[in-house]
């Protein structure tokens, strides 16, 4: 009976140890999402006596931010941003920093944008630019930390935006939401899995990124046959679609009034 002798690496035993290696990349990009997360989920609707209805809330700040948008007036501009600090002080702790970083950051990005304006000898334009930025994100993040997705939808649908735009935003809404979810989930599994040391982690967003790209389009499939089926005519009924305004809408009506005829009056002095 012929004998084969075995391999010297089979004899050997295996002792594999792999190195250790940071999960910073993994954990900050879950933190990140969490947090978005975790603001979505804390909107909580600040009612005081003074609060005005949603609708109002809703179109007053769009009548803001177009009225700063045109403005030519830089004492307008100031005198707005003048109340919008006046409300945000009003705001939670965490819904003041979410505002405030915000705003600061995209007068920052208005900064950088206008910079060729500052180089050839015109600041002021460049300020200008930033204050605007400044004051309508402040106002957009104000509202939306103040108001619930189920006000703003109700609000939209009393203030007579059709039906398609109002179901668009809210299953956009609930999608990102779920997506959010998703690559978490992702982001998890790769850190439970990831043995050894990995130089390239930020080759792993690509398949993180393709993942919630599938399961996107999958669940906006299932969405789609499951409105065929259910016979969906295009009608998106909310409850409480009724506009109906409180007494003191007619103040925050009154100060609005007020910052148009601030605005036509600026308007002329220059």
């Amino acid at each position: 009976m012929e004998q084969s002798d075995i391999p010297d690496w089979l004899k050997s035993s295996d002792d594999y140890r792999p190195g250790t290696d940071r999960d910073g990349f993994v954990m900050r990009s879950m933190l990140s999402i969490t947090s978005v997360l975790a603001q979505l989920r804390e909107v909580r609707a600040q009612r005081t006596r003074l609060s005005p209805t949603t609708a109002v809330r809703l179109s007053g700040c769009l009548v803001c931010v177009l009225l700063v948008s045109l403005a030519r007036n830089y004492l307008f501009v100031v005198a707005t941003l003048a109340c919008l600090l006046v409300r945000m002080c009003l705001l939670p702790r965490k819904a003041l920093w979410r505002v405030a970083s915000g705003a600061l950051a995209a007068a920052g990005l208005a900064l950088v944008v206008s910079l060729p304006a500052i180089l050839i000898g015109q600041p002021r334009s460049a300020i200008t630019l930033a204050t605007k930025s400044l004051t309508s994100v402040g106002m957009v993040l104000t509202v939306a930390a103040t108001t619930p997705v189920g006000e703003l939808m109700d609000a939209l649908r009393a203030m007579g935006v059709p039906a398609q735009v109002i179901l668009t935003l809210n299953l956009a809404l609930n999608g990102i939401f779920r997506l959010g979810e998703t690559a978490l989930e992702v982001l998890q599994a790769l850190r439970l899995r990831s043995v050894g040391v990995n130089h390239h982690k930020q080759a792993s967003m690509g398949g993180i990124g393709g993942v919630v790209l599938l399961k996107a389009e999958r669940a906006s499939q299932d969405t789609y046959d499951a409105m065929r089926c259910r016979g969906f005519d295009g009608s998106y009924r909310t409850e409480g679609a009724k506009l109906k305004l409180k007494p003191v809408d007619a103040l925050w009506i009154s100060l609005l009034a007020a910052l148009v005829a601030l605005f036509v009056v600026t308007q002329r002095m220059v």
